[in-house]
């Protein structure tokens, strides 16, 4: 998880949500990915999903049935889709999600017996860390939105 928050922190420096993520098998990281959305204006540029992108390239097959995915924050809908998708084998996550959290909060489709596929799930995996970082991100996000409001107002005053 040390991993998905060093690939987090390279979101953050990219003014993206800090969501890391990583991909191993055999006991070797085969992909990392960290969120992208606002880099490459693509709203399928999550972590999770340029992780597993990679790892089909890596391994050169879209089955990743030995794969172990570890993520800062609980997966959205369409990452839980993909991981089911991609036949993950293992999901280990740190942050729950209240908002979009597929694996058990908001729902779980990630063990839903209903699909072909489903995953174990390890939960709460430096929770703290990874909740911190994201927390800060979204305070400092706030505190810019408020200083340019603030900016703004003064200059519509002169």
């Amino acid at each position: 998880m040390n991993l998905a928050l060093e690939e987090a922190v390279k979101a953050q420096r990219l003014n993206e949500v800090p969501i890391g993520a990583l991909i191993v098998m055999n006991d070797q990281v085969v992909a990392t990915g960290h969120n992208l959305r606002e880099t490459e204006q693509n709203a399928t540029a999550h972590a999770e999903l340029l992780a597993i992108n990679e790892a089909c390239r890596a391994t050169g097959s879209w089955r990743l049935e030995d794969a172990t995915l570890y993520v800062t924050l609980e997966p959205c809908p369409m990452c839980a889709g993909a991981i089911l998708q991609s036949r993950v084998k293992r999901v280990v996550f740190g942050a729950h999600d209240p908002k979009a959290g597929c694996a058990g909060t908001f729902m779980d489709l990630l063990q839903d017996d209903r699909f072909n596929h489903q995953c174990e799930v390890t939960s709460g995996v430096l929770s703290k860390e990874c909740g911190r970082i994201l927390t800060a991100f979204f305070r400092e996000l706030r505190n810019r939105k408020k200083a340019l409001k603030k900016e703004k107002a003064l200059k519509s005053a002169e």
